[in-house]
């Protein structure tokens, strides 16, 4: 059981390198419960290690990951999964081959039924209904992407974890998953966004971040200054 008191996810100085290069320099980021934190920043900063860590794909090197206000520094991703910490990576993961409802009943194993799992997701995501026993690789790239969130969904996460969910996709199609996002986080789901492309996720995030070579040297409310800070990283003129 996560508690109940302070953010459901928090990073504290968290480092993490591959090899013996260090990519993620101690950052600190919290995402409370029903709120929807955007990760902005070039390519390259961090921020799908930031991700990783998150969600126990990659060990930290340093620093603390706390979920619920406990400290899961190390923890495997299985563990966290089953804590409430679901990861929907970069390009969406849907099986190709397999039809819809073929997608959605791999989810089984988190104990609901079929009926079960296809009609919380054609009720989130009446599209997905519709295309039941279409092949999941014939879909739109929004569908698929409504797919991929149905699927993780499934676990009844308390921490959503969204990488690049513009990608690829239409500014109209983006728009209409962000609000699907908004309508997440009321629920009671922390949400954390990596997105590459700030104007996709800003109108929507409660609360914005920039990761640059690894730190965080701002966030905050995202208000017009932003947008002059995210030049200056994206463009490289910041220290």
């Amino acid at each position: 059981m996560l508690g109940t008191g302070g953010p459901l996810l928090e990073l504290s100085g968290v480092r993490a390198a591959y090899d013996q290069i260090t990519v993620l320099h101690g950052v600190d980021l919290t995402v409370d419960a029903g709120q929807v934190v955007a990760l902005l920043g070039p390519n390259g900063a961090g921020k799908t290690t930031t991700l990783k860590v998150a969600a126990g794909v990659h060990p930290p090197s340093g620093g603390r990951l706390l979920l619920g206000g406990r400290d899961v520094s190390g923890a495997r991703a299985g563990d966290l999964a089953r804590a409430g910490v679901c990861l929907i990576p970069e390009g969406r993961g849907v099986f190709p081959n397999l039809s819809v409802r073929d997608n959605l009943w791999m989810m089984t194993f988190t104990g609901r039924t079929r009926g079960e799992i296809e009609d919380a997701a054609y009720s989130r995501f009446p599209v997905l209904g519709d295309r039941r026993t279409q092949a999941a690789g014939t879909l739109s790239g929004g569908e698929q992407q409504m797919l991929a969130l149905a699927r993780g969904l499934t676990t009844d996460p308390a921490v959503l974890l969204l990488d690049e969910l513009s990608m690829g996709l239409a500014p109209l199609v983006v728009a209409d998953l962000y609000e699907r996002v908004v309508q997440i986080a009321r629920e009671g789901v922390a949400v954390l966004v990596v997105e590459q492309f700030a104007a996709a996720v800003l109108k929507i995030a409660d609360h914005a971040a920039v990761l640059a070579r690894g730190r965080i040297p701002w966030q905050g409310h995202p208000d017009s200054s932003l947008h002059a800070e995210l030049s200056s990283y994206y463009l490289g003129s910041a220290p």
